[in-house]
């Protein structure tokens, strides 16, 4: 059988824990900061973990994570 190609997009955007969870960033961060509260600027920094609904899907398409 073949390897599976990694979704160079997705590798890019998600890193896995020590723990194994999957890391990523908060969207609404890029661009239109001005009328966004500072408070909501600095929570958009933090990274947030991938709900259990996406897992299944972002795992297909990097399988050697």
């Amino acid at each position: 059988m073949p390897k599976v190609k990694t979704h160079r997009g997705a590798a890019k955007r998600f890193r896995v824990t020590k723990t194994g969870k999957i890391k990523r960033a908060k969207a609404f961060k890029s661009h239109i900061l001005t009328k966004k509260t500072a408070k909501r600027k600095r929570y958009l920094r933090k990274p947030a973990m991938l709900s259990k609904a996406d897992l299944k899907r972002i795992k297909q398409v990097i399988p050697y994570m």
